[in-house]
């Protein structure tokens, strides 16, 4: 389970799409950014039926925590299998205001993870990980260094281009039209 987890395993890739997609996309996103929610929960499930799983993107999701909130919550998606990353990450964006704003917001978390099979032991160990932690920073810290990412959610287009912002799909399809999607 998510105690079991190495660092390694923790911080590699996740991604949905086919490797070999014309068009690769990298989200720097936010747990607790209600843009990051808005686009995954009203756009992103248009970009995954017409653009993911028809083979000509593939979206990769990073972690650029925006606060020490949104760290822990990207600690917490980040200890459970790749299989369970995305469902995960769509069920703590789905119901962000209620864990964000909630009186006591990690233990609204844990009771999240607890749904997901974490837990009260491995989300408190997984919440204690400094070098999760840290391997998560480091993440947005690259982010910073290669992209000059400064807000969230912004996307880094076949290593090229930067976009940043929740757009409408249509803005979003229009944008990566220009990299073959």
């Amino acid at each position: 389970h998510s105690i079991n987890l190495s660092i390694s395993d923790a911080v590699s890739p996740r991604m949905l799409g086919k490797s070999d997609a014309p068009v690769q996309v990298v989200e720097y996103y936010s747990m607790t950014c209600s843009h990051c929610a808005a686009f995954h929960n009203n756009i992103f499930p248009t970009v995954k039926s017409k653009l993911i799983d028809t083979g000509i993107v593939r979206f990769e999701k990073r972690p650029f925590p925006l606060d020490g909130l949104a760290l822990r919550a990207h600690a917490l998606v980040r200890s459970v299998s790749q299989k369970k990353y995305f469902p995960l990450v769509r069920m703590l964006l789905a119901q962000q205001p209620a864990w964000v704003r909630a009186e006591d917001p990690l233990f609204a978390l844990m009771k999240i993870g607890r749904l997901a099979g974490i837990s009260g032991e491995e989300f408190d160990a997984t919440m204690q990980n400094r070098k999760l932690l840290e391997a998560i920073v480091a993440i947005k810290q690259k982010g910073i260094d290669d992209w000059q990412i400064a807000s969230t959610p912004s996307f880094v287009v076949n290593n090229d281009e930067v976009l940043s912002g929740n757009m409408s799909y249509e803005d979003f399809a229009e944008r990566l039209s220009a990299f073959g999607a």
